[in-house]
């Protein structure tokens, strides 16, 4: 009797030493990824289960998805998936990965802020980057209450962003990105900024406004800071801007490559033809170079600016009007010459 109880003794064990081999195996031992490389799995709020499975099989062995598997059923991994982005690295085991999951340790992204034209445009490479929907990132950034929540208004909101690259979790609401962008505003804006701004006579938007004209006006970042110096002239003088950039934001013709006559009479606060002074906000995201240009602008007595005619993206200046007048007169010929519309 004492020899069957060991024996049954001794089965009973080597059947545990196997369950804790094959939970080893599968659970500890086994990678889950069938990559040599880190990938990410994006788990919506709609995802249920069955879905989040269906993503992860891209990524996962066949092992460390039936490991998966075995752990959901006994989790309450399947009563509410988390939502987020989330990494699973090729040595990771399936616990690891199940771990992570399940507690929402997701991975923060990279996200750019571009220096956008419209606000719709910026929504919708927000809406590309994050799990936030671009239709309801533009609809709150025209809506004049949502912008004033964060001291702007859907002419000023452009204002707000600082064209940079910062860490932000996929899953962030639209209020939490929102909190962001005003906290890496403020962080722009230090006393130094500001500053330099009070001293040009400007406030952190009207930097913005100024600034977003200039990105427009052209690209070469070591001739902005004299554009911003023509500008802020015109401004100290009660003069109109007289910017082109400005008239194509008012027509919505970003387009355009040649401003004709009749353009400059149309009637928008944005036409800085027709209205003295900036217009109501930026025309676009400005660049920190734009905005760096304008608070260390430089100090001349240039009034007039026109593209050079050899098409570089450069401009040459001028004191007098009658002077700009030949310089405008070259640089037609040349979009004459050129066949330019």
């Amino acid at each position: 009797m004492k020899i069957n109880n060991a024996k049954y003794l001794l089965i009973a064990a080597a059947t545990c030493l196997a369950g804790i081999v094959v939970l080893g195996y599968y659970f500890f031992l086994t990678s889950f990824s069938a990559s040599e490389q880190t990938e990410y799995v994006y788990v919506d709020d709609d995802d249920t289960v069955d879905s989040v499975l269906t993503k992860l099989h891209p990524v996962a062995s066949e092992h460390g998805l039936t490991g998966f598997s075995t752990l959901i059923r006994h989790t309450d991994y399947a009563k509410e998936p988390r939502t987020g982005r989330y990494a699973v690295k090729p040595d990771e085991s399936v616990l690891t990965v199940m771990r992570k999951m399940k507690n929402g340790q997701q991975e923060a992204l990279k996200l750019t802020i571009p220096e956008s034209r419209t606000m719709r445009k910026l929504a919708g490479v927000l809406g590309q980057k994050l799990m936030l929907d671009s239709a309801q990132i533009a609809a709150a950034l025209i809506d004049n209450p949502y912008c004033q929540r964060w001291g702007y208004d859907t002419a000023t909101i452009a204002a707000l962003f600082v064209p940079n690259t910062y860490e932000v979790y996929w899953n962030t609401t639209l209020d939490h990105l929102m909190e962001r962008m005003v906290k890496e505003h403020d962080a722009f804006w230090n006393e130094e900024r500001r500053q330099k701004a009070e001293a040009a006579g400007l406030t952190p938007n009207e930097v913005a406004t100024l600034a977003s004209i200039i990105d427009e006006e052209t690209a070469n970042n070591a001739e902005k800071p004299m554009i911003a110096g023509m500008y802020l002239n015109r401004l100290h003088q009660n003069m109109p801007l007289q910017a082109d950039p400005t008239v194509k934001f008012a027509l919505q013709k970003f387009e355009l490559r040649r401003i004709y006559h009749d353009m400059l009479f149309f009637d928008s606060p944005y036409n800085t033809y027709r209205n003295i002074g900036l217009p109501p906000g930026p025309i676009k995201v400005a660049s920190i170079k734009g905005m760096e240009a304008v608070l260390n602008y430089v100090k001349h007595d240039f009034l007039y600016m026109c593209a050079k005619e050899d098409f570089s993206g450069t401009h040459n200046f001028a004191v007098t009007y009658s002077e700009h007048l030949r310089n405008a007169a070259r640089y037609a010929k040349a979009l004459n010459e050129r066949g330019v519309k």
